[in-house]
């Protein structure tokens, strides 16, 4: 049986995708379709066919569908229930599987946008950056439900209910730290190894859970944080 041909691609259309790969290479986050459309000069139509192109690319993540949550899902109701620790949890169980899923579908364009952001840049706040690298993760993992599910779980973690105050002042050495384990990371994921992938992730968020711990429990009783991956 032949196959369907796929429709050519035109030439303002890859104009297009170039402008709109020139403002990812930046960094900048893409606005809505409306102001998008304004910024580049062109119709939503033609807009919206650049944008599928480069979401069949892997280029870009599809978009979320957005349904009423239902109301176990509410990040208020969820909060109430919950504490650091628990997020931390959930997160080394999913974390981990979308590091995999990135080093097997991340496109080339999201590999490098990944190995930049492993390290923080001077004067970008710590939790800022930290948040930047684990969602370009999210968003290259080629699964949209694990993407939604990560961003869920920063929401929670990030409500003010939940701070734990920090023992100690964050330091360039912690920060260093960080963007060491980031690193292995990125380069697992740059290498296609999705084992190496995995188990960095694994290893860098049970220093994580182990920070989150010690905040909680600094005298050393009561909270059991799991052991640390084998390598």
């Amino acid at each position: 049986m032949a196959r369907t041909r796929q429709p050519e691609v035109s030439n303002d259309i890859r104009r297009l995708i170039t402008q709109i790969r020139a403002l990812l290479g930046k960094g900048e986050e893409l606005p809505s379709e409306r102001v998008l459309a304004g910024q580049l000069d062109v119709n939503r139509h033609r807009l919206r066919l650049a944008l599928d192109k480069m979401r069949e690319a892997s280029e870009l993540p599809r978009p979320a569908i957005r349904r009423n949550d239902p109301p176990i899902l509410k990040g208020d109701v969820v909060v109430q229930e919950t504490n650091a620790l628990e997020v931390i949890e959930l997160r080394m169980v999913l974390e981990p599987a979308i590091a995999r899923l990135a080093a097997i579908r991340a496109s080339p364009v999201q590999i490098a946008k990944i190995l930049e952001a492993a390290t923080t840049p001077t004067g970008v706040a710590r939790s800022t950056g930290d948040i930047a690298f684990h969602k370009l993760l999210a968003d290259s993992s080629g699964n949209q439900l694990a993407a939604s599910l990560y961003a869920f779980l920063r929401h929670v973690g990030a409500d003010q209910r939940l701070h734990i105050p920090a023992t100690t002042q964050t330091t360039r050495e912690r920060i260093q730290m960080r963007d060491q384990e980031h690193r292995a990371i990125a380069e697992a994921i740059a290498r296609r190894s999705p084992d190496a992938a995995e188990q960095s992730m694994r290893v860098h968020l049970w220093r994580v859970q182990r920070e989150i711990a010690d905040r909680l429990n600094p005298v050393g009783t009561g909270v059991q944080p799991q052991a640390a991956p084998s390598s």
